[in-house]
């Protein structure tokens, strides 16, 4: 396989060609599978990953730690564990892999060690953190005011963006924890967006049907989003960049 497909991480895609392949040799490949589970909250970390496939969730896990509320993905685009580029040696949240792929995975002190010794990298994880703040005020505010079918449009985009097929795997339980309502508010917004032609959905597999129309049943907080990551770290480095609403 070629080294550049294997390099397909948005963060590291931003660094120098040099400085990318120093840091690639302290690294290792591996595959993290379906349902592995990264971290509990409090979990020391070991080790940070850089995506090239598939995704991984994150959950805010109340006291009740039946509950849970995911309140945010990391695929290609970005890494796991830039807790510890702030001094923090533990993940706050629940990380569970939903999307099966290969990542690169580096020991947490290397990790510390090339901060201090690649200036491009700490550039590019700063901006990293940057774009993760304003990704948490957007999901608080869409949870707050927006319609539950646009909220399920725009996490349908995130997922298929890291997933790069028209093919997904979600039950209703995970969709349930996206949205943080119940299982039957996820089956009223399915069936809506499934009524406009945009996705079939049965039985925990979806099939995105229409990409653009999904995108405009989306609220602005997908385009926002896309958007603002490009921004900070340039559209190499960007899963893709949301096309305008069309004229009506």
């Amino acid at each position: 396989m070629p080294l550049d497909t294997l390099e397909a991480n948005g963060l590291l895609s931003a660094l120098p060609s040099v400085e990318r392949s120093e840091i690639l040799e302290r690294c290792e490949l591996v595959r993290l599978d379906f349902g592995e589970v990264l971290s509990e909250p409090g979990q020391p970390l070991r080790h940070v990953y850089f995506p090239i496939e598939g995704f991984i969730s994150q959950f805010a896990v109340p006291g009740d730690a039946h509950n849970a509320l995911e309140i945010g993905l990391i695929g290609s685009e970005g890494m796991y564990g830039v807790e510890l580029a702030l001094g923090v040696n533990e993940r706050p949240l629940r990380c569970v892999v939903h999307g099966a792929g290969r990542a690169w995975r580096m020991n947490a002190a290397d990790f510390r060690s090339a901060l201090n010794t690649f200036p491009a990298l700490r550039r590019v994880i700063d901006r990293y953190l940057c774009v993760l703040l304003t990704q948490l005020a957007q999901i608080a505010a869409c949870t707050r005011f927006h319609l539950v079918e646009e909220r399920l449009a725009r996490w349908l985009l995130m997922t298929q963006d890291r997933t790069e097929g028209d093919h997904l795997h979600l039950t209703h339980a995970v969709l349930a924890q996206m949205l943080g309502v119940r299982r039957s508010g996820v089956s009223t917004a399915a069936a809506a967006l499934q009524s406009r032609g945009l996705i079939n959905y049965s039985r925990g597999h979806i099939e995105i049907l229409d990409r653009h129309g999904l995108e405009e049943a989306s609220c602005e907080c997908y385009r926002a989003g896309q958007t603002a990551y490009a921004r900070m770290l340039g559209p190499r480095a960007a899963l893709r960049v949301a096309e305008p609403p069309r004229p009506i």
